[in-house]
């Protein structure tokens, strides 16, 4: 019985150390590291070094674009038009490097549903809850409620394109509209109040993330579906997928249209004929380069979803070819693809959509890789829906 009690003291004592033993093995830092990947260190270059800075960046451009509007509606005159179309030209453009962070207070916020839905409505006949929600019928009223989502396609950036460079077919028919036209103060006050509610929702995100969800953020250092690098990464992707290959191509060009149509008049940025091919072309390099972890601060690569890939070995899972070297490659394809196009991707689709579906074609195949063999190679599940097959 002694003997047999020793024994058994034995086994308990050798299993507790291999029970050890093992948990420090297989995780050593509560979750926060994988594949020799410190995702505590990738986070926190993530945060310091890419979102906050690109928010920075924006803040600047807003601000400016909040200034030129005030100017303009103190004083509509043709210079002071000229410099809130700059500013809103330079913010849209900025706009394009942090839409793609829809994670935290971005996403808890819907930041981009106020920013940049396009089309945009300029005019509705059909009524919603007894009301029309296009930007006339919101002129017209005086009242409308910018935060509901029938609202969402009548303000941000697209709305602007209107007020400012559709509204009429001339300068001094646009002028005419904010200083002759019978509801000439009725619209300027609505391009305040567009332009006042864009600087809400951005500096109500960006107070939360320099007042506390940034330390949040770099906390949650585990792959389950509400960790940081899940978020983040799904924030990513969706973006890649939705609004560059389908909002920017697919959806204008008509190329994943059961029916062969083009839609010309769905491009981004629509009424300044020459800015929809900057804006994709910005929004395309900002992806790649938050890839790649290129600092906004320093220029110089650091801990990012590319050193992740590299180190657990993540392979393109139709060639076999490490991933990270497949999706640069299909990256460059996709640069080089979209710098042939015409600057107004109207002009390009009406003219040659072919070239626009090409460029869909290859944004396709670098999806695909995000999508499929990068997410499985790093363990993270797709928590968003989509109806294309990928």
């Amino acid at each position: 019985m002694k003997n047999t009690n020793l024994l058994t003291a034995k086994i308990l004592i050798l299993s507790v150390l291999i029970f050890f033993s093992c948990s420090k093995d297989k995780d050593d830092t509560g979750g926060n590291t994988g594949g020799g990947v410190d995702r505590s260190e990738m986070l926190t270059f993530i945060a310091d070094d890419i979102i906050l800075p690109s928010y920075a960046g924006f803040k600047i451009k807003m601000d400016e674009m909040v200034e030129k509007s005030n100017d303009f509606n103190a004083n509509p005159t043709s210079s002071t038009l000229s410099s809130f179309r700059q500013a809103w030209v330079d913010a849209y453009t900025e706009w394009q490097k942090i839409e793609l962070f829809d994670v935290g207070p971005a996403e808890k916020h819907t930041l981009r549903n106020f920013f940049n839905i396009y089309p945009t409505t300029i005019h509705t006949t059909a009524t919603i809850n007894g009301t029309n929600n296009g930007i006339i019928e919101n002129i017209a009223s005086g009242n409308e409620n910018l935060n509901l989502p029938i609202n969402y396609s009548a303000q941000g950036f697209p709305a602007l394109d209107y007020l400012l460079n559709g509204i009429g077919d001339s300068d001094d028919a646009i002028l005419a509209e904010y200083t002759t036209a019978p509801d000439a103060q009725a619209k300027l006050a609505y391009v305040k109040k567009v332009v006042d509610q864009m600087n809400f929702k951005f500096n109500q995100t960006y107070n939360e993330w320099t007042a506390g969800y940034r330390d949040q953020f770099v906390s949650k250092t585990s792959l389950d579906i509400y960790s940081s690098t899940s978020l983040l990464v799904n924030g990513f992707v969706l973006n890649y997928e939705r609004f560059i290959r389908s909002g920017k191509f697919a959806n204008p060009s008509g190329a994943m249209s059961s029916s062969p149509n083009a839609y010309p008049e769905d491009v981004e940025a629509f009424y300044k004929k020459d800015l929809s091919r900057t804006l994709a072309i910005t929004a395309h390099q900002a992806s790649v380069d938050f890839f790649n972890g290129k600092s906004v601060k320093t220029g110089i690569e650091g801990n990012s979803l590319k050193t992740y890939l590299n180190a657990i070995e993540a392979k393109d899972l139709k060639s076999g070819k490490p991933l990270v070297d497949t999706l640069n490659g299909q990256f460059k394809a996709i640069a080089g693809a979209m710098n042939t196009l015409n600057p107004s991707l109207e002009t390009e689709i009406r003219t040659n959509n072919q070239a626009m579906i090409d460029v869909y074609s290859k944004l396709q195949t670098a999806t695909r890789m995000l999508k499929v063999d990068m997410t499985s190679a790093m363990s993270i599940t797709i928590t968003y829906t989509d109806n294309d097959g990928d």
